[in-house]
């Protein structure tokens, strides 16, 4: 009955899709690390890329508009 109630060897990182045992190395952690870093750095890079191009199509169009009511 003990023997069940173990917490099991093996994790299931949800985040990283990886299977580590126990004892991972810390190496393999801080290359996990910088990795996982890396990536939020990438989506963030993104959000702000398509943050932009959205404010310019919103000046865009608001001078269109403008433009239009001149006439």
């Amino acid at each position: 009955m003990a023997e069940a109630s173990r917490p099991p060897r093996q994790h299931d990182d949800a985040a990283t899709g990886a299977r580590r045992g126990r004892h991972g190395s810390a190496r393999e952690r801080e290359r996990e690390e910088r990795e996982r870093e890396r990536r939020e750095r990438e989506r963030e890079r993104e959000r702000e890329r398509e943050r932009e191009e959205r404010e310019r199509e919103r000046e865009r169009g608001k001078s269109a508009w403008r433009k239009r009511g001149k006439k």
